[in-house]
């Protein structure tokens, strides 16, 4: 799995003009993406990457600073442009693979009493947020 994590102070994801998920205070936005070959072992390994990492202000994790992730669905993160002008899409796993390995990241967070909020899988959405540092980093299990 991919993951591209985003400290922010706040964040909100909208389809069709209605927000569906937002984090209103200091945490991640965490756009996440699984190609063929994992299982749920690497959701659990995202999961936790996303938790334990010391990435947040102070060198604090999520769980450290009881911070909320904003988890948000994103298959382009396996986008290949190493030929030619349009991306290929193989490397993605196609959404009946995604779908659950997503979900279970986002269930394995709330396991350890992460305060999660989501996009929709599969739609249209309208990504905000205000990037805290700025500060990006991309994780693969």
């Amino acid at each position: 799995m991919r993951a591209v994590l985003q400290r922010a102070t706040r964040a909100a994801v909208r389809v069709d003009g209605e927000v569906v998920g937002e984090i209103t205070r200091p945490g991640l936005v965490a756009l996440v993406a699984a190609t063929h070959e994992d299982g749920p072992d690497d959701a659990g390994t995202m999961a936790r990457k996303i938790a334990e990492l010391r990435i947040l202000r102070e060198e604090r994790s999520v769980l450290e600073r009881g911070a909320p992730v904003l988890v948000v669905s994103q298959f382009t993160l396996y986008g290949s442009t190493r030929k030619g002008r349009r991306p290929s899409w193989g490397d993605a796993a196609p959404g009946p693979v995604a779908e659950p390995l997503v979900e279970a990241v986002v269930a394995a967070l709330r396991d350890r009493g992460v305060e999660v909020a989501t996009g929709r899988f599969g739609a249209m959405m309208e990504v905000e947020l205000v990037n805290d540092g700025p500060f990006t980093l991309i994780v693969d299990t």
